[in-house]
């Protein structure tokens, strides 16, 4: 068999980048995929009671990249929406991220009008403010109170059992960004573009790869074909120390193992998910119908439960935020480095990096754009 590339892995990047190739430069792609489908985490198919569920947890599009939205507009119709977390706080669910909802939902309306007076004096309305910021500022002890509040009833605990570390144990980035938001906005997200694959996520990808000079191989393990196959230049989307046979050692991850469970109730939840930072093992669980607009008997939701990765046995989703693990990635980089080209690794296990959904398109995107059709031009030149 020949092709112009081979590309691992049918997640968002390696799918985007075969449209690209397939489409703008008329150049043959063979996407090798381990997994029985196409679409990465992304997937999500019809439950046993006709329910749309997502298998690998739920992904809710949403970005401010309009050229993102455009590209994939191409390929899906949306259905608009907002997706609204409630988190589990003293035995009441109140809106996540914390915002000033949050604050009469949790306290008496005299101390929550306080608070809420002094969190507007000090940073204004519609801003998100670290809550590291107001516990570190030598401002009212009202606030330094209840930013307190938050990071041990929202943050500590969620995140102990998201990562099994303590907060201070993972880089100083990932609590720096928890925040207050001063607003009444209830929205998970504030992003311009927030919605969901009208016919889903896995009808998606079947419209990016509907293309005849893209084949699709399922199944397979590229190390499997890579002597069979001749092709010119390859994408790697997959774990980057997998690539180099762990020369350096492993690189950690954090799995997560889903709990399905349905209910011949309407919908079980008032909203799409409830985070419960304190109780239970599970991080939180999630209604699939109030994400994909569904209208069929009965609901289906997950639990999800965070575990450590453990290679051949589950699945790696989470890059752990920690500085030594970032040296090491560093390490994969320079024998990356060493292949001068021949192979391009991207992705959110090839760069070692979480990426939201819209990030992974625009990542493949630029990709395409700066190394790939720059690359066919000077091969022309």
């Amino acid at each position: 068999m020949k092709f112009d590339w081979l590309i691992v892995g049918a997640g968002f990047t390696g799918a985007v980048l075969a449209e690209r190739i397939a489409s703008q430069l008329n150049q043959r792609v063979l996407l090798v995929e381990q997994r029985n489908h196409i679409g990465g985490n992304a997937y999500d198919y019809y439950d046993e009671h006709g329910v749309l569920v997502h298998q690998y947890g739920p992904h809710i599009f949403h970005t401010n990249a309009k050229h993102v939205w455009d590209y994939l507009s191409n390929f899906t119709a949306w259905r608009p929406y907002y997706h609204q977390v409630l988190g589990v706080v003293d035995g009441r669910q109140v809106p996540i991220p914390f915002n000033l909802n949050s604050l009469y939902d949790l306290f008496p309306p005299r101390y929550a009008d306080s608070l809420a007076e002094q969190l507007l004096q000090q940073y204004g309305f519609n801003v998100k403010v670290p809550i590291l910021k107001i516990m570190d500022s030598a401002g009212s002890p009202d606030l330094q109170f209840l930013a307190k509040y938050i990071y041990d009833n929202v943050f500590q605990s969620y995140t102990l059992k998201q990562w099994n570390l303590k907060p201070e144990e993972l880089s100083p980035a990932v609590t720096a960004r928890v925040p207050i938001y001063i607003s009444r906005d209830d929205r998970y997200f504030q992003d311009s573009y927030q919605g969901m694959p009208k016919l889903g996520y896995t009808a998606l990808f079947q419209n990016l790869l509907n293309h005849p000079n893209i084949k699709v191989l399922l199944n397979t393990d590229y190390r499997e074909i890579i002597d069979e196959v001749q092709y010119q230049r390859m994408v790697y989307t997959g774990p980057i120390d997998s690539f180099f046979d762990h020369m350096h050692g492993e690189l950690p991850y954090r799995s997560l193992r889903f709990n399905f469970i349905h209910d011949t109730s309407k919908l079980v939840q008032s909203v799409g998910t409830v985070n419960y930072p304190n109780e239970y093992d599970y991080t939180r669980i999630t209604e699939f119908k109030h994400l994909t607009g569904q209208r069929c008997h009965g609901t289906t939701y997950i639990e999800e439960y965070p575990e450590p990765y453990v290679r051949g046995e589950n699945i790696p989703y989470y890059p752990i935020p920690k500085d030594e693990y970032k040296a090491l990635f560093r390490q994969y980089q320079q024998e990356a480095e060493r292949l001068q080209g021949k192979v391009i690794f991207a992705g959110r296990l090839a760069d070692y990096q979480y990426y939201n959904m819209d990030q992974a398109v625009a990542r493949a995107l630029s990709l395409f754009k700066k190394t790939i059709c720059e690359g066919e031009a000077d091969t022309v030149a």
